[in-house]
């Protein structure tokens, strides 16, 4: 089995106020910041950006999530709705991004 992933779950999240922490941050350490550096300010700092996020219920919105760490994402969506979600609808996510191209915005 693969046990070396990282799988995360954001509860009561909003990027825009993440990415506005992380600006006022680096004013406040009076700091020019490079991709590098602003990434790690943000409340996700040194995790990986997302390989793949999945979106149940329908929705084809990013819903203020990740927006900083989602530029070079996958997404999957499904119409099931979270609370419906089965082990077997994150093998079909899992199964369709192992068959995709991934270029990171080439």
């Amino acid at each position: 089995s693969y046990t070396d992933g990282l799988f995360n779950i954001c509860l009561d999240y909003g990027s825009r106020q993440e990415i506005v922490r992380a600006v006022n941050a680096a004013v406040a350490q009076g700091r020019f910041v490079d991709e590098a550096s602003f990434a790690a300010l943000l409340q996700t700092g040194g995790l990986p950006d997302p390989d793949l996020i999945i979106r149940p219920s329908g929705e084809e919105r990013l819903s203020n999530f990740l927006l900083w760490q989602c530029a070079y994402s996958e997404f999957w969506y499904s119409d099931v709705l979270w609370p419906d979600f089965t082990e077997k609808d994150l093998h079909s996510a899992l199964s369709d991004f192992e068959k995709r191209n991934r270029r990171f915005g080439g």
